[in-house]
C-alpha cells in the first residue's frame, strides 16, 4: 500500500463516528495485528532488551515498582514484569486502547514464552508458572486486571502520563516501549518531569525510541527517513488520530532527559552507513538542515535516564 493512501485512510477514520472500532478491525483484519503471535512475539523480544539493560544499570524486576506511559491494545510489558515477579506496574493510556480479546489472547500466548520470562528476569520458573497459572484463571472468570495479577498491574485509561495520580518518589522505573516518537514534543518534556517527581532516589527512566517514519512498514518503496523530506506544515497533513508522529531526532529524546538533570547511563543511538546513505540520496527539509547528518539518520534509540543526587534533593 502507498503510506499516501494510508494517510488518508487513517486520517479520515480519525473524524468518522466509529472510527476507532473500524480501525481496529481493519488492523486485525490487514494490519500489523493479522499475525497476532508474532507481533506479541517481537513484544517479548523488546521486553527481554529492556530487562537486559535494566538489570546492566543495576535495576534487578523482582519487587521493583514499574510505571509504563503507553499500554496500547494489549499489556505485554506489564504482564511479561507481572510473571517475572514485579512488585507493582502502573500503566497509563491517554486514550483506552486496550481490547479484552487481545489480552486473554495475550494471556494464553504468553503460556509458551514462560522459561524466556523466568531466564531473562532471573525468576524462579515454577514461581512463574504458578503466577500465569492464575493471570489466566483471572481473566477466564472475567476479573479485572488488578484481581488477576494479584494487584500487581494497576491500568488507568484515559489517564495523562504528564500528570499522574502517584506521589513523589513512588515508581522504581518508568518506561515506555515505542511510544515517545507518536507524543507531541512539549508533552514529552512534561513527561520527564512528572518522572522526576515520582520516581524513588536513584529511580531510573527506560524508553525505546522508534523515531523513523512508520509509513516505511506499509509501503515497501519508502524508507525510514522519507518524512523528513517535508516542512512541519506539510507533514501535518499525514498525521492523524491514529498515527501522529513527531518527528524528532534520536539525540532529542535523550538530550531533552539531561538537560532536567537526569544522568544518561545508556544511549544506544548508532549511525549506520545504510541510513546515511538513504540520507544523502533524497531531498531533506530545510528545517533540519541543523542536524549534522550522522545525528539525523538515526532511527531507534534505547536510552536509560537516572534521576541523580542533586534532583533528589530539589525534589525532597
Amino acid at each position: 500500500m502507498h503510506w499516501r493512501l494510508k494517510g488518508l485512510i487513517q486520517k479520515a477514520l480519525g473524524v468518522m463516528p466509529g472510527g476507532d472500532a473500524l480501525h481496529y478491525r481493519l488492523q486485525r483484519r490487514f494490519g500489523g495485528l493479522q499475525n497476532f503471535r508474532r507481533e506479541l512475539a517481537i513484544k517479548v523480544e523488546d521486553w527481554t532488551i529492556m530487562v537486559a539493560h535494566l538489570r546492566d544499570a543495576g535495576i534487578p524486576i523482582a519487587g521493583t515498582r514499574f510505571f509504563e506511559i503507553g499500554t496500547g491494545w494489549y499489556p505485554t510489558f506489564p504482564f511479561a514484569l507481572y510473571l517475572a515477579g514485579a512488585g507493582r506496574v502502573t500503566t497509563y493510556d491517554l486514550t483506552r486502547h486496550l481490547q479484552e480479546d487481545l489480552v486473554r489472547a495475550a494471556v494464553v500466548e504468553l503460556g509458551d514464552f514462560l522459561e524466556v520470562i523466568a531466564t531473562t528476569s532471573g525468576s524462579d520458573l515454577v514461581d512463574v508458572r504458578a503466577r500465569h497459572a492464575r493471570l489466566v484463571a483471572g481473566l477466564h472468570d472475567g476479573v479485572d486486571l488488578a484481581i488477576a495479577s494479584d494487584g500487581v498491574i494497576q491500568y488507568a485509561a484515559p489517564a495523562d502520563a504528564t500528570r499522574t495520580a502517584l506521589a513523589d518518589g513512588e515508581v522504581d522505573v518508568v518506561f515506555s516501549n515505542s511510544v515517545l516518537e507518536h507524543v507531541p514534543p512539549d508533552a514529552i518534556a512534561a513527561m520527564h518531569r512528572e518522572s522526576l517527581r515520582i520516581l524513588s532516589p536513584g529511580g531510573v527512566m527506560f524508553h525505546s525510541v522508534n523515531c523513523g517514519d512508520h509509513y516505511a512498514y506499509v509501503d515497501p518503496k519508502g524508507h525510514h527517513l522519507n518524512y523528513l523530506r517535508y516542512s512541519d506544515k506539510e507533514w501535518a497533513l499525514w498525521n492523524n488520530a491514529f498515527l501522529y508522529q513527531n518527528r524528532m531526532r534520536a539525540h532529542e529524546f535523550v538530550e531533552g532527559a539531561a538537560a532536567l538533570g537526569y544522568e544518561i547511563v545508556l544511549d544506544t543511538s548508532t549511525t549506520r552507513a545504510n541510513r546515511l546513505q538513504q540520507q544523502a540520496e533524497m531531498p531533506v527539509h530545510p528545517q533540519f538542515a541543523h542536524v549534522p547528518p550522522e545525528k539525523l539518520c538515526i532511527t531507534t534509540v534505547d536510552f536509560i535516564a537516572r534521576k541523580g543526587d542533586m534532583i533528589r534533593t530539589e525534589i525532597q
